[in-house]
């Protein structure tokens, strides 16, 4: 078979279709926790501000709220994933395992964000939010001019668990998408690696970015985790505020854990009691027999395999 025959474009035509279908159908859910922005740039300077703008009443002249807007910028990075196409496959007609792969690598692509979202979080201890504090902090994130801080990290000895709100339009975490991923292919004859080694290459490349955005709508707990930490965790969230001391009404609606505390976390969202007996602190919450289960139906889980 000639190289640039009808058969290499039949063979990518079908290799397009294969990435395509598997790309859209494969579920992700970093789309829960990122707001994602379509970028025409491959920068964008966010200038995220501390505090949330509110409502006043209107007496005199409008008044502008002092905010520090920062310039928190998140630059588009290339990715890409390659696979090569062996021509004495294509010249004995074995295809058949070239449209797994590319199945395969669509499914990688369009779940590779939720990689760069869970690096996020696992690193949120060190990695700053918009005021160059850790994103994930005890008590030291500022409000307004800095006067008042609050903490959205509680520091123990268990493995971490995570609460989110993301019932508003904007989100913890930031999406950039710059361009989605793009099929090409190499399979001229005047191609080095076609002409040396009788193989083409057919990839796929995209460019995107993920950052933090607010850290007033994410909570980390390294406590165990019961029903008497997650009420707490709870209850420290719908305690933040604006710089004028208004309750900021975040609620988390996500629970998010890793794969070693599905059970814990499905007993807490999802079971009608606790049963038997539960200590926290050297002091039992109750002692035999079965407690109403108040959290039930509060949270949606999330269990994050890249949670590791």
């Amino acid at each position: 078979m000639a190289f640039g025959t009808a058969a290499i474009t039949n063979l990518y035509t079908a290799l397009n279709a294969s990435f395509n279908a598997a790309f859209q159908g494969a579920e992700t859910w970093f789309t829960k926790l990122a707001m994602t922005i379509p970028a025409s740039t491959g920068t964008i300077d966010y200038k995220a501000i501390i505090d949330f703008p509110g409502i006043r009443e209107w007496l005199g002249d409008r008044q502008a709220r002092s905010i520090s807007p920062i310039n928190m910028t998140l630059t588009a990075k290339d990715w890409e994933g390659t696979i090569f196409i062996k021509k004495n496959d294509i010249d004995d007609d074995q295809l058949g395992l070239y449209g797994p792969m590319v199945q395969q690598l669509a499914i990688e692509a369009k779940q590779h964000p939720n990689e760069l979202i869970a690096a996020l979080i696992t690193n949120g201890g060190t990695g700053t939010a918009y005021d160059g504090i850790a994103f994930f902090s005890a008590a030291s994130h500022k409000i307004g001019d800095g006067s008042t801080l609050y903490g959205n990290f509680d520091s123990g000895a268990s493995t971490a668990w995570y609460l989110f709100d993301t019932s508003r339009p904007v989100k913890p975490f930031i999406f950039q998408l710059r361009q989605n991923f793009q099929q090409t292919a190499m399979d001229a004859p005047q191609d080095e690696v076609v002409f040396n080694r009788k193989t083409y290459r057919y990839g796929v490349d995209a460019r995107y970015e993920a950052g933090y955005l607010f850290p007033q709508l994410a909570y980390k707990s390294t406590q165990v985790l019961n029903k008497t930490y997650l009420a707490a965790a709870i209850a420290a969230m719908a305690a933040y505020t604006n710089a004028d001391g208004r309750p900021l009404r975040v609620r988390p609606n996500i629970l998010a854990v890793p794969p070693s505390l599905e059970m814990t976390a499905r007993d807490l969202v999802y079971g009608d009691y606790y049963l038997g007996s539960l200590a926290t602190g050297g002091t039992a919450d109750y002692v035999g027999g079965a407690m109403t289960n108040v959290w039930k139906g509060a949270l949606e889980l999330m269990v994050i395999p890249e949670l590791i």
